[in-house]
């Protein structure tokens, strides 16, 4: 009979499930040492986020297939070593969302009337009623950034309050918005439209400060906040600004910056309602979560695949050898395509020319929703999920192939469309280094390298190249590389510029603007 170490803390009812089919041994607490001494008794491993699950760990696991994580990050697990152990990662990712919708739902209606503020004062002996008039939430806007499972749970939840949805998420169709009661616009127009927010998007370099001091300017006076996703997602010195001087009329904070808090002035200030995180914290979600993940623990050493695996599943050695070199070039198509795109996405069609369309292209098209969705879906992505996430998201994927050889003996072609048009981006492997080689229709060939790149479309003339140089240098920015593409001389053309530092704001404006140009984007590899 398998043997399973649980070394955290869980709830009782994951426990019971798998001592139902395996031998079950709670040890909570271990010193690392004491750990490393005794996994290798084990076939699989169940933590929460107090053990460690380290490099030293897993390579000491000589029987382990499995380790699972009773919630959803997974950041002390070493994934890497894991994968390369041939270990499976499970999750619990669903457990916990009602838990976290109803958080905040509660943040929502604590805010609109007032109510730890009007219960700290009456048991203080106060009788105020006068200073804690409330607002209804009937008929009042909520603005939701984030229609993943948590966002989409609010968007049903907050429609029985009668309240008006708009809702920020390009990674979703339309299709399914409609379906929740959902208006999808601009993340500007949900700031200037919105009585309500509420934040349920990860926490990514994309998304740190997504709300500060410029945006929190262009919403009502009278709007209210409410993040109970990821810290750091408001930025809290400007949240505190905004409220002393009443550009915003309040705040509803679970998660902040740094956890704890400590002596945080924002859990003083008096319209700002505050919890120490507990989203996750009821009864029924540390039940939920703990039967996820005993279950899919299970299921691996059963031999039947994990619904919600966060590493890199194995792959056979016939398939590695054609399809495996060009999963990076996928994934860097996809993040680049993303990142040149505007507007609500709409479908996504995956052409496969030259050797790999005879072969299996799921890992390929997995690998490429990985690029696409990274960074702005709430789960980790890999492999084996994408494909789930982007459905459940109501993505149109279509994968068309060409086997007769073409200018190159593999290319991927990703074609994406959204409200705004169409962006096509084209990459294959050539001595074992990705390259770009068409962008919306123009051929190039482009390495891409380092860590920001800068697409220029515009029309074919003299002088673009050096009024760029110029600008780049009057800006201390350096340039590592340039490649051009265009259709005819003084046609439709393309720069892609290698840059070792971030472009403001402002020089990017003035790229566009003294080069004339139809487009210029910055895209972070």
């Amino acid at each position: 009979m398998p043997r399973v170490l649980v070394a955290d803390p869980i709830a009782q009812e994951g426990i019971d499930l798998l001592k139902n089919t395996v031998d079950v041994e709670v040890r909570t607490k271990l010193p690392l040492a004491e750990l490393i001494g005794i996994v290798p008794e084990y076939d699989g491993l169940v933590v929460r986020s107090e053990t460690k699950v380290t490099g030293e760990v897993i390579a000491a696991g000589k029987r382990l297939q499995v380790i699972g994580r009773a919630g959803v990050g997974v950041d002390n697990i070493d994934l890497e070593a894991a994968t390369l152990h041939g270990i499976t990662v499970v999750n619990a990712p669903m457990g916990n969302t009602i838990a976290a919708t109803e958080h905040a739902i509660a943040m929502l209606l604590a805010l609109a009337r007032h109510i730890p503020q009007a219960d700290s004062s009456l048991k203080g002996g106060e009788w105020r009623r006068a200073d804690f008039m409330g607002t209804e939430v009937r008929n009042k806007t909520l603005g939701i950034v984030g229609l993943g499972r948590v966002g989409s749970e609010v968007a049903r939840r907050a429609a029985a309050f009668s309240m008006r949805l708009l809702g920020y998420d390009p990674f979703i169709s339309p299709e399914y918005a409609r379906h929740l009661g959902v208006e999808l616009v601009s993340l500007a127009r949900l700031f200037k439209e919105s009585d309500f927010i509420t934040l349920h998007t990860p926490m990514t370099e994309a998304t740190r400060h997504l709300i500060g001091r410029r945006e929190m300017a262009k919403m009502k006076p009278d709007v209210r906040l409410i993040n109970v996703a990821r810290g750091g997602l408001i930025d809290e010195t400007a949240l505190l600004a905004a409220l002393e001087d009443g550009t915003i009329a309040g705040a509803a904070l679970d998660v902040f910056s740094k956890e704890p808090p400590g002596e945080s002035p924002l859990l003083q200030h008096p319209r700002v309602v505050a919890t120490p995180h507990l989203g996750a914290s009821t009864v029924e979600a540390q039940a939920e979560v703990s039967c996820e993940v005993a279950g899919q623990v299970l299921d691996v050493l059963a031999g039947r695949p994990a619904r919600s695996t966060v590493n890199m599943p194995f792959m056979p050695p016939e398939v590695h050898a054609v399809v495996a070199p060009y999963l990076e070039t996928a994934g860097i198509v996809g993040k680049i395509a993303v990142q040149l795109s505007e507007g609500q996405f709409d479908s996504l069609t995956l052409r496969y020319q030259g050797e790999i369309a005879n072969h299996d292209t799921s890992m390929l098209k997995a690998a490429t929703l990985v690029g696409l969705l990274g960074p702005v879906t709430e789960e980790r992505l890999n492999l084996v999920n994408a494909g789930v996430i982007a459905s459940q998201r109501g993505l149109r994927v279509v994968e068309e192939k060409d086997p007769s050889p073409g200018e190159y003996a593999s290319l991927i072609t990703v074609e994406l469309r959204t409200s705004e048009g169409e962006t096509s981006i084209g990459g294959t492997l050539l001595r074992s280094d990705t390259h770009i080689v068409q962008v919306n229709g123009n051929w190039l060939d482009m390495v891409p390298q380092g860590a920001y790149l800068l697409f220029i479309e515009h029309q074919d003339r003299p002088g673009m190249i050096g009024a760029l140089g110029t600008i780049t240098g009057n800006n201390d920015i350096n340039i590592s590389f340039m490649a051009v593409g265009r259709q005819a001389p003084r046609g439709n053309a393309v720069m892609v510029v290698g840059l070792d530092d971030p472009m403001p704001d402002e020089a990017l404006a003035e790229v566009k603007t003294t080069l004339h140009i139809a487009t210029a984007k910055l895209v972070k590899l």
